[in-house]
């Protein structure tokens, strides 16, 4: 790493290239979009924590997964919104790795969110009667750190395989700080061998995430949908979790699908929205769909908004 250190100690952020003329339009956007994220993200926090009655284990793995979402976004939203002000992107060695290690571990830790959340869900409807013992507060702890540490530790090994790599190249053709981007500019393709192979097991342990959520989703909607009581419960508890898993793997399917296959020839402005997706659209509507959809955070919600005009 010293050595790379010593050949390369900036990179240069080439996303922004063909946007001079839109710099303060994208601005004001950008500005306005991460001030909405903060303000809706941090309201759902507030209440939940301030209100005792919503400390249960949904509202808590919600909690946690809306400060996730704040993670993410403060990952990349406050170094965007300086290069757009400035007439030089660059971010120092250190700081890119940096960068890339908060915005993976950011959407492979709401994949595992979303995983809990599932399992979650399914012992309340189909193991009512033991869910408060199965799903104890120390076992929901132990979920939100497994939730948010082992998605660090993944990717934190293959950033640290990344960051052995001697790089030929300063420049990356992005907004942010990309792990295989920078894989991209090693000078010695032989020597990404490693970091290939553990990029996908990584792929292949949150595809595993997402083939238990799929399938917990779709016991669960065989089992409510023969039982009234049950069906109500899925629409008013479940609906929001399907959600958020849709909006979240629509995004990051996307995102994959222009990374391999995505042509050459497309505007930078269009790829620059893709790779952005990920990062804006799901920590902005998670919290909008569970507050409008779960009755006790709507209600709660209202009823402060209701007290503080009279």
């Amino acid at each position: 790493m010293m050595e790379n250190a010593s050949v390369i100690t900036i990179f240069y952020l080439s996303g922004l290239s063909e946007t001079m003329n839109y710099r303060s339009v994208l601005f004001f956007l950008s500005l306005l979009c991460y001030c909405v994220i903060l303000l809706v993200n941090i309201t759902l926090i507030v209440t939940i924590i301030l209100d005792k009655n919503l400390h249960e284990p949904m509202y808590i793995l919600l909690c946690a997964f809306c400060m996730n979402g704040l993670y993410g976004s403060t990952g990349f939203f406050p170094k965007f919104l300086w290069d757009l002000l400035s007439p030089v992107h660059v971010i120092s060695y250190s700081g890119c790795f940096l960068q890339a290690l908060v915005l993976y571990s950011f959407v492979c830790s709401d994949l595992s969110f979303l995983a809990v959340m599932a399992y979650d869900r399914y012992v309340a409807i189909c193991r009512p009667l033991q869910y408060h013992s199965i799903m104890s507060k120390q076992r929901v702890m132990k979920l939100v750190c497994f939730s948010w540490f082992t998605p660090f530790c993944i990717i934190g090994i293959n950033i640290c395989l990344t960051s052995r790599l001697k790089l030929c190249s300063p420049y990356i053709a992005s907004l942010f700080c990309v792990n295989w981007v920078i894989v991209a500019l090693a000078c010695f393709p032989a020597a990404t061998m490693v970091n290939n192979i553990v990029a996908y097991i990584t792929i292949l342990i949150y595809v595993f995430h997402g083939v238990c959520i799929v399938w917990s989703y779709i016991y669960l909607i065989g089992i409510c949908f023969s039982s009234l009581e049950n069906r109500a419960k899925f629409m008013q508890t479940c609906v929001p979790h399907l959600f958020s898993l849709i909006t979240f793997l629509f995004t990051v399917l996307f995102d994959i699908m222009n990374i391999r296959y995505g042509s050459k020839k497309l505007p930078q402005s269009l790829k620059n929205f893709i790779a952005m997706e990920v990062l804006v659209i799901p920590p902005l509507m998670n919290p909008l769909i569970y507050g409008f959809k779960l009755s006790k955070i709507r209600n709660k919600f209202l009823g402060n908004m209701i007290f503080r005009i009279k």
